[in-house]
């Protein structure tokens, strides 16, 4: 089988070279295409009356309520626009804790009297949906007879056209909550998390003169994944049901020679990024780069930035995306942190930032950071923010995935800490001194080569092993998954960096009681800046990530060190955590518990189909391949004796196999027996499935992979990695 799969495969990749199936279409002029499908601001004010557009504007802009007249206007313009570009549908779009998305599409026709159909679409069906809250994780809101819940426009997120081979829909961006107003998604609480973020960002600004009046959060997540040729997709259980590779042995080649990275992109992979960049281009995605990654077969898109919640949505649309246009090309898509054992993972690293209404970005450190009083009083309250909350941040990117790749030496470690770079540690050493006077030029650098320019040099070099980066205007959030939502690491980051500012804002107004003026400000603000900086300054962290000394360095500095998922998940309940979430209106203590039961069930039923998938492949497809070539082997020993030919090496050969399969097969029954446990506490189940399953699975997969390294090739019935990573 394994053989008919890559013959398969190749035959694949020639027709698409020799009969052109790469001309897809006439090639996109991205200025004239871009937002086309999009009902962006510039749509809005030309479809919109001029007061409902000033109305829409101001519930976008300032957060406003919206009118149900304002509301009936847009629904009308909206239905005209969607009818204009051939939808016959609508759908509430949201985003549920299952970590994708959903949708249910409406039709905009009724039927008449007369026999015939009318569009009709009211501000009334815009603002609210009623989709079945029971079928969705909810951790313990809502029992299954309890099914009523609603989906509400989120105005601030534009809507967009799909398009789908014959059909085209109205897709509507939506939060979703219960009957009782409890979130059920990731949207509501991002949305919440960045009312609380401008309200304490605009409470500082203000101290320092500022008129600003609003602050987003503002977000730019890189995507990593892996293209291979379907038909290897479609050979493998693992890939289908998991999204993983659970068995697999190292191919000779990896990634070892280096020669992957920002290489040439194949041409099918190429056709592949261009049509999925066409399609995001027209619903408004500002996709801005496409590269190889480090590992065979792995690439990566990333966009510019963004209101952090029009990120979240456009970073879902790119995934989606991703895996309808790949099948185009012969593809598939695989966004698992991990696919294949071995092999650089793939992660989202989220850029996170912070823009006032005027257009300025706080975390933009300017040509002297170390005169700029308000920058340095935004980023040492993101150091605190990193530092208070390191758990709940370490929670926040904790998934059975991602615990394949956290730690290990291609990702952040599950240490959180904060780059800053050389430039700004030494600003940040001298404010903890009693001031900054002087910020640390890089100079130019001179490549040797006259003509070639002279380039200016940065002040600090960059690092890559950090989970937690500045790198120039943002922070670069490096732990989050490639499956991941980006929503919740921006609710938590951005709840973290709100009380934050909302405790440096609050002394800050006691050491300024009755003190006029610029310079008793400034003397303020400068003690304030050189206690928090003294407090938080263990979590400031410019070395080698993955080196083990800094596992113990990090332990005398008093971090946390939460390895596994199961480790980081009750962080979301701590006291603390909690407090601060009800504070801030953003969860309550009840929806964080729920959140809590959600994962840890999520973590153990992952685990789950990915170890019964386990005993699946053992029995149906490498067992029976290891002991029809343990026959031939046995055969040949044999008939060699017969002949009177001692084959002593055979033998030996023979004894390998049979031990081998035995091991198997007594790994694989001991895995089938432990998956048939039950527990009384969603806590214990993952605990066990942690300690128990997770190893046993390991064990599984090294015999399996030594069975595959000696199996020969027409045998094997599963796609090897020499073959799926490199076959393009």
């Amino acid at each position: 089988m394994g053989a008919g799969v890559l013959k398969d495969a190749v035959a694949g990749i020639n027709t698409w070279a020799t009969q052109g199936l790469r001309q897809t279409g006439p090639m996109l002029k991205v200025g004239e295409a871009y937002g086309t499908l999009a009902f962006s601001d510039k749509t809005q004010q030309a479809r919109l009356p001029k007061a409902v557009y000033r109305s829409l504007r101001d519930t976008i802009t300032h957060g406003k309520a919206l009118d149900i007249s304002t509301a009936d206007a847009v629904a009308t313009a909206l239905k005209d626009w969607a009818l204009e570009h051939g939808a016959s549908h609508f759908t509430h779009w949201f985003q549920p804790m299952t970590g994708v998305t959903a949708e249910k599409h409406d039709s905009f026709y009724n039927p008449t009297g007369d026999g015939r159909t009318l569009a009709e679409f009211s501000g009334k069906e815009l603002v609210r949906g009623e989709p079945d809250a029971s079928s969705f994780p909810s951790g313990g809101m809502r029992s299954t007879f309890e099914a009523r819940g609603y989906t509400a426009w989120d105005p601030t997120s534009p809507p967009w056209i799909l398009m789908n081979g014959n059909n085209a829909t109205l897709v509507i961006p939506t939060a979703f909550v219960s009957w009782t107003g409890e979130a059920l998604d990731k949207k509501t609480p991002l949305l919440r998390s960045m009312e609380a973020l401008s309200t304490q960002a605009v409470r500082v600004l203000r101290l320092f003169g500022s008129t600003a009046s609003r602050v987003t959060a503002t977000c730019g997540p890189e995507q990593e994944y892996f293209l291979i040729d379907h038909n290897f997709y479609f050979a493998r259980p693992d890939l289908i049901n998991a999204g993983r590779t659970l068995f697999g042995a190292r191919p000779p080649k990896g990634q070892e020679l280096e020669d992957q990275y920002f290489g040439s992109i194949p041409e099918r992979v190429l056709a592949c990024m261009a049509e999925v960049e066409a399609e995001l281009y027209r619903v408004g995605v500002p996709i801005k780069t496409r590269h190889n990654e480090v590992a065979p077969s792995q690439y990566e898109v990333a966009p510019i930035f963004e209101s952090a919640n029009v990120a979240t949505d456009h970073q879902m649309m790119t995934m989606e995306t991703l895996k309808r246009v790949a099948p185009r090309f012969g593809l598939a898509c695989l966004i698992h942190e991990k696919p294949f054992a071995g092999v650089n993972g793939s992660g989202k690293h989220v850029n996170w930032s912070m823009s006032d209404d005027h257009g300025n970005n706080l975390l933009n450190p300017g040509d002297t950071p170390h005169d700029n009083m308000q920058f340095l009083f935004f980023c040492t309250a993101v150091i605190r923010a990193v530092d208070t909350f390191q758990g709940l941040l370490r929670m926040a990117v904790a998934h059975a995935g991602n615990d394949h790749r956290l730690g290990a030496n291609e990702a952040p470690p599950a240490i959180l800490s904060v780059f800053l770079g050389d430039m700004l540690t030494d600003i940040f050493e001298q404010v903890e001194k009693g001031g900054a006077k002087r910020t640390k030029s890089g100079g130019l650098l001179d490549m040797g080569v006259s003509v070639l320019p002279k380039l200016p040099r940065d002040a600090g070099d960059r690092n890559r092993t950090s989970p937690f980066a500045f790198t120039g205007n943002k922070f670069e959030f490096r732990a989050v998954g490639s499956t991941q939502n980006v929503a919740f690491p921006s609710t938590c980051l951005n709840v973290a960096v709100a009380e934050s500012l909302d405790a440096m804002a609050s002394e800050l107004e006691k050491m300024l009681a009755g003190r006029k003026g610029a310079a008793a400000f400034n003397e303020a603000v400068a003690a304030l800046l050189k206690k928090t900086v003294k407090a938080h300054k263990r979590i400031i962290f410019n070395g080698n990530g993955y080196a083990d000394s800094w596992q113990k360095e990090a332990a005398t500095r008093g971090l946390l060190n939460l390895k596994t998922t199961v480790d980081a998940l009750p962080e979301i309940v701590k006291p603390g955590v909690v407090r601060t979430f009800e504070k801030f209106k953003v969860l309550s203590e009840r929806e964080l518990h729920a959140r809590y039961e959600v994962n840890l069930e999520n973590y153990s039923k992952t685990i789950n189909v990915e170890a019964q998938l386990m005993v699946l492949m053992a029995n149906r497809y490498i067992l029976p391949a290891a002991l029809e070539y343990q026959k031939r082997v046995a055969e040949s020993v044999s008939a060699a004796k017969q002949a009177g030919v001692a084959s002593k090496e055979g033998g030996k050969h023979l004894t390998r196999i049979v031990g081998l399969v035995d091991r198997f097969r007594a790994l694989t029954e001991t895995l089938s027996t432990a998956l048939d446990h039950g527990s009384p506490s969603a806590e214990k189940h993952a605990r066990y499935m942690r300690d128990k399953i997770v190893p046993m699975m390991g064990a599984l997969r090294e015999v399996g992979d030594q069975i595959e390294l000696l199996i020969p090739h027409e045998l094997y019935p599963l796609p090897t990695y020499r073959e799926m990573l490199f076959v393009k």
